[in-house]
């Protein structure tokens, strides 16, 4: 098959998201399928809205001579017209790829309206949906009132096991002192920092230690923020905040910490609470989203609702004062992390259904 691909700037991005599609990308090529990947420059939103003008897309696309052409819907705003066009001009199926929908975010009320049409049109313009939990499918035909072919294909794990013993993980739970609390991720709102701190400026200093990671360039304005909240909040000797780090150094902070901590407004799936659970590290998310789809609640980490973060605070304090169960929750996602779909299986699974749709 000739698959071409598209995405935002580079296959290379460090997302959750990006992950996803370079793992897919690589699979296929094994398979001696052929990807070709259409790179659109990351701009504005409404700079995105003009690629839907540009005729440049549409001749590379027709040029490359396509089997199937899978988009991540990331990019919808660029695409929601072009794929119209495209579609007057050829045969072969468009298939959106969705990790999660701008439209399931949090925004200003007055542009609420205009993405969800923008995003309603895009995900009405294509032939299937690839998407990476049952929960992003529901909001996909909730917003499009639409049931497209679809397939639903987890996130995988990484084949081979990070090296991480039953009493490693027990001793780590156990472990005396404030609990080692661990954030992974990009930097922004979303993904619900500002209420991990206002949770954590409810316990006392003795109760829980934090150690940030991710991206503070992605939106500088909300970092600075809550750089500056640290203080008045009485949080400055409680945090190390690292900033990017490489994928050595994050497996080594996973192996050191013992409960992993973002409570995001909304997760499409959530590839970091996976991540944690492989070295048998605690994950707390919210209910929102297809965390749920992950995390079995009291069993292999915990669920909170979004937005509250004295109900976080709560749950933190309980586990300081009960590392048995934390320790028991910790053995439990280390073995639900065994168990899960590896990338290679959810990528065959993703082939198959490309496939179907070809052959449609």
């Amino acid at each position: 098959m000739h698959i071409g691909f598209v995405i935002y700037g580079s296959l290379d991005t460090r997302s959750g998201g990006y992950l996803y599609d370079r793992q897919l990308v690589s699979y296929l090529r094994r398979q001696g399928d052929r990807v070709t990947i259409f790179s659109m420059p990351w701009r504005t939103y409404a700079h995105h809205l003009l690629h839907n003008l540009q005729h440049r897309w549409l001749e590379a696309w027709e040029q490359a001579h396509l089997d199937v052409l899978i988009q991540d819907e990331l990019n919808h705003p660029s695409l929601f017209h072009l794929n119209r066009r495209f579609a007057s001009q050829t045969s072969i199926p468009i298939l959106a790829l969705v990790h999660h929908l701008r439209s399931d975010e949090a925004h200003a009320r007055g542009v609420m309206p205009i993405y969800r049409w923008v995003e309603r049109s895009y995900l009405q313009s294509v032939h299937g949906w690839i998407c990476n939990s049952r929960s992003t499918l529901a909001s996909v035909q909730a917003l499009t009132g639409q049931h497209l072919p679809a397939v639903v294909a987890h996130p995988g794990r990484q084949a081979q096991p990070p090296t991480i013993s039953h009493d490693i993980i027990l001793a780590r739970s156990h472990a005396s002192g404030p609990l080692r609390l661990l954030f992974v991720g990009n930097i922004i709102p979303r993904k619900g920092l500002h209420i991990l701190l206002q949770a954590l400026s409810h316990l006392p200093a003795t109760a829980a230690h934090l150690t940030i990671v991710g991206d503070d360039q992605v939106d500088p304005s909300y970092s600075r923020r809550l750089r500056q909240q640290m203080h008045p909040l009485g949080l400055v000797d409680r945090i190390q905040w690292l900033g990017a780090v490489s994928d050595e150094r994050l497996r080594m902070l996973y192996a050191e910490h013992q409960v992993l901590v973002v409570p995001s407004q909304h997760e499409g799936f959530g590839i970091v609470y996976l991540e944690a659970m492989a070295y048998g590290v605690l994950p707390i998310g919210t209910e929102s989203g297809g965390a749920r789809e992950i995390i079995r609640p009291g069993e292999t980490g915990l669920l909170i609702p979004p937005n509250e973060p004295q109900a976080l605070a709560a749950r933190l304090l309980w586990l300081h004062h009960h590392r048995d169960s934390l320790a028991q929750m910790a053995i439990a996602a280390r073995r639900a992390w065994l168990a899960h779909p590896t990338w290679e299986q959810t990528s065959q699974r993703i082939r198959q259904f490309i496939q179907t749709m070809i052959e449609r």
